[in-house]
């Protein structure tokens, strides 16, 4: 059963995740194992958000709540299912906190109705909710060796890491948000560079437009920035995970290089990272020199 439970997780990631799949091979067995697990959940989460397109919201948001309560019973010694099955043996391996998979759901929560960020102080909020989520359980995975000093301050940089991922997200994805009635960027900013939501929402060529163009090249730089102040965390992991997150970030920084080499558009299509440059990213992980790598 144990083994069957772990490929079921591995599945899943292998299905949603390729950048996450190759970065993975960085870790341990066990580490990728339980990895895998806390990937699951996420994605079982967002599948529900993301499922068909709903014209009940209350459906999905029961399903939400059904699913919620499969973590409660998981997280109590009584999981459903091979994915809650290795959930809960994750949590207890390696001691990940029970609130911060709650705060995962109510973050993805937030997504069954289509909700509008006035600023970016509200978007950061939702980024943290659905993402900074994930990089706290990873860093518990990954290990930080020290005290709760040490800890604390490399879970703040994972934070940070999971606000840039998210953000990259949200720019490589406007187009497809947009078909489902979401656009997540702030109407402070886009009414900065003159831009109404409802050309967002509805309008292809905006993607042609140099306002759009501008508009970018500031969430671009955002985000940017947001991987520049993530890094000094990774030094901070147990050497072993070291190679996995710098994977995970480079990797998902490439897709803003892949943004600008599409002029801005993804409106219109998504923005992708070619195989040669997932080679590429593997081998500059590899390189990585922080701590010690002697056990990786």
């Amino acid at each position: 059963m144990i083994r069957s439970d772990a490929l079921q997780c591995e599945r899943i990631v292998r299905s949603h995740a390729r950048t996450f799949t190759l970065a993975s091979f960085f870790l341990p067995a066990k580490k990728r194992r339980a990895a895998f697990a806390f990937y699951a959940f996420c994605r079982e989460a967002d599948d529900i958000v993301d499922s068909g397109g709903l014209p009940d919201r209350k459906a999905i948001a029961r399903k939400l709540q059904c699913h919620r309560r499969d973590v409660t019973e998981a997280l109590e010694g009584r999981p459903k299912g091979a994915v809650m099955r290795e959930l809960r043996w994750a949590v207890r391996e390696y001691s990940v906190p029970g609130d911060v998979l709650y705060e995962l759901l109510d973050g993805v929560a937030r997504d069954v109705e289509p909700e509008i960020y006035e600023t970016w102080d509200d978007l950061e909020r939702y980024c943290e909710g659905v993402a900074s989520t994930v990089g706290v359980m990873c860093a518990h995975v990954f290990g930080v060796p020290g005290g709760s000093r040490q800890r604390n301050i490399a879970l703040g940089h994972a934070r940070t890491l999971g606000v840039a991922m998210q953000l990259t997200n949200i720019l490589r994805d406007v187009g497809e948000d947009g078909r489902n009635s979401r656009c997540y960027l702030p109407t402070e900013e886009l009414t900065r560079f003159s831009i109404d939501r409802e050309e967002v929402l509805g309008n292809p060529t905006i993607a042609n437009d140099p306002r759009w163009h501008r508009l970018m090249t500031f969430e671009i730089a955002r985000a940017r920035a947001l991987y520049e102040h993530s890094l000094p965390g990774i030094s901070m992991l147990s050497p072993d995970s070291q190679r996995c997150a710098v994977a995970c970030a480079i990797g998902y920084a490439a897709i803003l290089d892949a943004l600008e080499h599409i002029n801005y558009d993804s409106v219109s299509t998504r923005a992708s990272v070619g195989n040669i440059a997932r080679l590429g990213i593997l081998w500059d992980a590899w390189r990585f020199k922080g701590k010690s790598q002697s056990t990786a």
